[in-house]
């Protein structure tokens, strides 16, 4: 199956579901200058954060990493994430079961 959606015009702040009830799990995120979403992980995914647009500070446990728009990071869920937006930024997420061994 095919599904094609516009990343701008999707639904939802500071998070939306880009294809729901789909796997794997693909988040647009948005976030305004100063805006960030607190420290949480995704246990048994492996992530990619992939920024449209904008600048964020990522913090993966007490590693913090600077992402510029058009930059990819990947990282395993496990990981707690906090991004923080320097400027307004929007980026596309995709949380990928990790297969079980």
């Amino acid at each position: 199956m095919t599904e094609i959606r516009t990343l701008m015009d999707i639904d939802g702040q500071p998070h939306a579901n880009v294809f729901p009830d789909s796997e794997p799990k693909t988040i647009r995120l948005r976030l305004s200058e100063g805006d960030e979403v607190a420290p949480h992980s995704h246990p048994g995914r492996d992530i990619v954060f992939y920024l449209v647009e904008g600048t964020v500070e990522v913090k993966l446990d007490d590693d913090r990493y600077e992402v510029t728009a058009g930059d990819i990071a990947r990282f395993e869920g496990e990981r707690e994430i906090s991004p923080r937006a320097l400027e307004d930024s929007t980026a596309l997420i995709v949380l990928s079961p990790r297969p079980e061994d």
